[in-house]
């Protein structure tokens, strides 16, 4: 059963995030924040909030499929039960590489020279689909490992005679999960490098390489004291994250937010505010709130997720928790889903503000000046 979770956790995953960026440009969309512009996307062929809705629950419902079956045929004592998971991949990499003109090509030949950039980096210039992208990624790391267990265990052969152990105590797939928990904050310094060197050496792109180093030392640490439990590894945890969580929370709220300036008019957060209630805002640096309109007009769904909570998801690794091997599957993904959620939340104000300063240095505009509402052929 540990391929099927890994596999279908990965999907799930997937369909999740899928689904929030799905609630991001309908919240873009509604509060005309021009993200085709900013992301360099046509917008005849850009996905829809509606397409990104469609794609999580064909995911979803993919998967739950797949997942009954599965149960059935272990229940009816059949052999190769783990073929179904791995079908389930071979579907879906061929969806992805699939060169017809169908299942929104467009998007997924963006996607995957996105994928590309990020990479090779630092070897290709960075825009901001890239370094947007590469963002998620550090959100993923758990999905990224789920690959790795799959990738291990149907390469390697192990699924013919279930031996789990073989991708899970090797010292080889332990120094490949270091690796793989590194990925992402590398190639997102390697692309903050970059930039530094194309934007006439701006300290600013440095510094924000520094904020995904210290996320790689304090990764770094937490691994060693998984491998070394003493109380002097404990402490460097300890130092070593909050030192990383710091960072990450000023550079959330002031760099890629533009809150916290005490000059604003809007007391500590910026001059200029796309939602019209500032006490969204102050809740959001807080509780991590997401405003959804609903469809039925003045409605809220107001999903909220504990900022500093879900950044001090490291404290669980120096809990030493007793758990069970269910229950730490269970905190592994509901934390890896609070951690999407996060990223989520974090993608509609990061865009807010760069939407603003576009309208600041007139490369855009906040409002589309139109005496009439636009509509939509359902």
């Amino acid at each position: 059963m540990d391929i099927v979770y890994h596999v279908f956790s990965m999907f799930a995953l997937i369909s999740l995030h899928v689904f929030l960026y799905g609630c991001n440009l309908f919240m873009w969309k509604s509060t005309r924040i021009n993200n085709n512009f900013i992301f360099d996307f046509s917008s005849s062929t850009a996905l829809t909030h509606r397409d990104a809705f469609l794609m999580s629950a064909s995911i979803m419902c993919t998967v739950i499929a797949a997942l009954v079956i599965n149960l059935f045929l272990r229940n009816a004592g059949a052999t190769y039960t783990d073929a179904l998971p791995g079908a389930l991949l071979v579907l879906s990499t061929g969806v992805l590489f699939c060169p017809f003109n169908i299942f929104y090509r467009s998007t997924r030949y963006c996607f995957m020279r996105v994928m590309r950039n990020i990479i090779f980096s630092p070897f290709y210039k960075v825009l901001m689909a890239d370094f947007f992208m590469a963002d998620q990624l550090t959100s993923q790391i758990p999905l990224l490992r789920h690959m790795e267990f799959a990738a291990c265990y149907f390469m390697a052969g192990t699924f013919r005679n279930h031996a789990y152990e073989t991708c899970t105590s090797s010292p080889q797939y332990t120094h490949l999960a270091y690796v793989i928990s590194f990925l992402p904050y590398y190639w997102r310094a390697m692309q903050c490098l970059r930039r530094y060197l194309e934007e006439g050496h701006d300290i600013n792109q440095l510094a924000n390489a520094g904020k995904y180093v210290s996320a790689m030392v304090a990764a770094a640490v937490r691994f060693k004291y998984a491998a070394t439990p003493t109380p002097l590894w404990m402490w460097m945890v300890v130092i070593s994250s909050s030192g990383a969580t710091i960072y990450q929370l000023y550079w959330d709220f002031v760099m890629d937010w533009g809150f916290l300036n005490p000059k604003s008019k809007n007391l500590w957060l910026r001059d200029q505010l796309i939602l019209k209630k500032k006490s969204i805002y102050y809740v959001s640096m807080l509780t991590k709130e997401i405003p959804i309109p609903m469809f039925s007009g003045t409605n809220t769904l107001k999903t909220q997720m504990l900022n500093l909570a879900l950044r001090l998801a490291w404290a669980q690794s120096v809990m030493k928790l007793h758990l069970g091997r269910v229950e730490s599957r269970l905190l592994d993904f509901s934390l890896a889903s609070l951690e999407i959620i996060r990223r989520g939340h974090w993608n509609f104000y990061r865009l807010e503000n760069e939407h603003l300063n576009n309208a600041g240095k007139f490369r855009a505009v906040k409002t589309v000046p139109l005496p009439f509402r636009e509509l939509e052929n359902d």
